[in-house]
């Protein structure tokens, strides 16, 4: 048994770890400042002898006793990371800092949740590790994209200059169970306005692509990181490499859940990037990682996720 910190561990990934980890028979340290993250997320972990939550927020030095560390710390979403851009580059470095200066401390392993916005709008497609990105620096993006570039760059200091055991990972476009209704994202967004019969919103033509990985493919694919071989530090793309245009992903929803919701055409969004799908080569050789779950299946679970949740909203 180990004792192992997730921050941002009540957020829509981070819940989902811990349920992974104490499943496998490990105490766990959720550390969130419940400004993304929910408690609706960990409700049901609250009584497990194994779980503890500690509200905290990581640009404030942590002094505990663990394992290994999770650090997930970040708000996720474009509406969330925009309210308080200046916060959400503080969450990425100071946090990433004091993670690492805590692992240097113990002497232990820690995973970084880097992501798929480190390389902006890319000019390369399919995105591999190697791609260096092309991101604004000055953009309303960039306090997320800059940050976790950042991010990254002291993993990579802290491994080069402390002999740091890292785990760096990319993760690209999740979905799933737990996500908030209101987060902005693309398939949040599409669910939420076809369950409530209102007009699906497109912005652009609909023709730039993302590429959706299931939530529980995706904590699988940063458990075997985080287990891998030693040596082997990342970044490593943790996606799915089938690729949707907005249309696509609009007509799947309203066919699943038998909408009337119309597509209603918006302005695309200032850096919004045209096309993201992950190289998954390093993955399937390094971790033996490839996603599972297909869209159609995925959208299901998701959808009767959210028609619950709004229910309970109302």
């Amino acid at each position: 048994m180990k004792r192992i910190l997730v921050t941002g561990g009540a957020g829509f990934l981070g819940s989902h770890l811990c349920d992974l980890l104490l499943s496998e028979g490990h105490e766990v340290l959720c550390v969130d400042n419940l400004f993304t993250g929910r408690r609706r997320n960990i409700h049901h972990l609250l009584q497990n002898k194994n779980f503890e939550f500690m509200r905290h927020d990581v640009t404030m030095p942590l002094f505990v006793e663990v394992d290994e560390i999770y650090n997930l710390a970040c708000p996720a979403s474009p509406i969330h990371y925009q309210f308080d851009p200046v916060q959400t580059t503080k969450t990425s470095v100071i946090g990433a800092i004091n993670m690492l200066g805590l692992a240097k401390r113990l002497k232990i392993k820690i995973l970084q949740a880097s992501t798929s916005e480190v390389y902006g709008d890319p000019e390369v497609h399919p995105q591999p590790e190697s791609y260096k990105g092309s991101v604004s620096i000055t953009g309303i993006r960039a306090c997320y994209d800059e940050g976790k570039r950042c991010a990254e760059t002291l993993f990579f200091d802290y491994h080069r200059q402390h002999n740091l055991n890292i785990k760096v990972m990319r993760i690209f476009n999740t979905y799933g169970p737990r996500m908030n209704p209101y987060d902005g994202r693309v398939v949040s967004n599409f669910i939420v306005q076809a369950l409530q019969g209102r007009d699906i919103t497109i912005f652009g033509d609909g023709k730039q692509t993302r590429s959706f990985c299931y939530v529980d493919d995706l904590i699988t694919g940063m458990h075997k990181l985080m287990n891998s071989r030693d040596g082997f530090t990342g970044p490593v793309n943790i996606g799915n490499p089938v690729e949707f245009t907005m249309l696509e992903l609009a007509e799947n929803v309203i066919e699943l859940i038998n909408s009337k919701s119309k597509l209603k055409f918006m302005p695309l969004p200032q850096d919004d990037p045209m096309q993201r799908r992950p190289v998954i080569d390093l993955a399937k050789k390094e971790l033996d990682w490839e996603p599972k779950i297909p869209l159609r299946a995925g959208l299901e679970k998701t959808i009767s996720y959210f028609d619950e949740a709004l229910k309970e909203m109302e």
